[in-house]
C-alpha cells in the first residue's frame, strides 16, 4: 500500500489526475459496500488514460487490468525484481502489446510513464 501511495503522489505532484484511490477505502462490510466500490473502481478504469499495476497485485487489480485491456488502454505493469518474466508464474496477458512491463525502481516506472503520457 505504501508503494501505491508513493507512486500516486509522484504522479499527482507532476500534475496527473488519479481517477481512484483504493488505499483510502475502509474494509467493506456489506455486499452493498462491495457493489459501490466495484462500480467506482470500474468507472475509474474506464475514465483513465492509462493504468498502472504494481506486482504483486491482488485479484481486484487483475480485474482492473482486464477491464483496461478490454478497453484498449495502455497498461504499465511494474515488477521490481523481474518476476513478471518467470515463465512458470507469468500470465499470457502480461505479454500482449498494450502492456509495457517496467522492471526496476518505482522512480524508473514514473519516468517511463511520463515520457509516454504528458499532462494535458
Amino acid at each position: 500500500m505504501e508503494m501505491v501511495r508513493y507512486v500516486s503522489n509522484e504522479f499527482i505532484r507532476r500534475g496527473y489526475v488519479q481517477t481512484y484511490d483504493w488505499t483510502k477505502n475502509e474494509r467493506a462490510s456489506t455486499t452493498e459496500d462491495l457493489k459501490r466500490i466495484g462500480e467506482e473502481e470500474k468507472n475509474a478504469v474506464m475514465d483513465a488514460d492509462f493504468v498502472i499495476v504494481l506486482l504483486p497485485a491482488g485479484k481486484g487489480s487483475h480485474i482492473e487490468f482486464g477491464i483496461a485491456l478490454g478497453q484498449g488502454k495502455r497498461i504499465y505493469l511494474y515488477s521490481q525484481d523481474g518476476e513478471v518474466n518467470n515463465f512458470e508464474t507469468t500470465s499470457t496477458f502480461y505479454h500482449v502489446p498494450e502492456v509495457e512491463i517496467c522492471i526496476g525502481t518505482v522512480e524508473e516506472l514514473v519516468e517511463t510513464v511520463t515520457k509516454e503520457f504528458s499532462v494535458r
